[in-house]
């Protein structure tokens, strides 16, 4: 079933999302439904409390991204082919590498995107969707958007990493998307 985003305002989106445990009521439905909401919205990640879920859980894809270059984009990304997966129970372990720039955007924070500077690699622990456990290193594309979709679980939005000129250049554009006055093309959660 596709989910409703939650939008920028709400409070889920500031909080510290939760561990879960083993067996936790309607976990398949849950990532099936992510899968599918992050689909349908053309996003290439979710993390649970973006659909309202107090859960460190997120999905992300990267290989669409490489499956989508043009010719003269690939080789650009030293991450390619990607990676697909599920992230429960996620913790960063460490970051590191010189940091670089990425034109972003977030689903809960539509019709803004802006540069934003992270390292280029990250080391993070998780268990998958059959509750193995990983720890694994990523780089490039893919590094970016686990950080991005991580920064969810702990109450961090991309607009966080905005020089604050630039964040009250838009406070008008994010006090809209609070109120609903956004167009997108997937269904959206707005704060009252």
């Amino acid at each position: 079933m596709i989910l409703p985003i939650v939008a920028y305002g709400s409070p889920i989106l500031r909080k510290v999302a939760e561990d879960i445990k083993p067996g936790h009521p309607g976990l398949e439905k849950l990532l099936e439904d992510m899968w599918e909401t992050m689909y349908n919205s053309n996003g290439v990640g979710l993390a649970a409390p973006q659909i309202n879920q107090p859960y460190r859980i997120f999905v992300m894809d990267s290989e669409q991204i490489f499956a989508n270059q043009d010719d003269d984009e690939k080789g650009e990304y030293p991450d390619e082919p990607g990676y697909k997966g599920v992230f429960i129970n996620a913790h960063v372990l460490s970051t590191g590498g010189d940091e670089w720039a990425y034109n972003e955007g977030c689903l809960s924070i539509p019709k803004i995107r802006e540069d934003v500077y992270r390292d280029e690699e990250v080391t993070i622990s998780f268990l998958d969707e059959n509750f193995e456990e990983h720890t694994k290193t990523f780089i490039g594309i893919t590094g970016r958007i686990i950080l991005h979709e991580y920064d969810h679980l702990e109450g961090k939005l991309f607009i966080d990493y905005f020089k604050p000129l630039k964040k009250k250049l838009l406070q008008r554009k994010l006090d809209d998307i609070s109120k609903g006055k956004v167009k997108v093309d997937y269904r959206m959660i707005f704060v009252k």
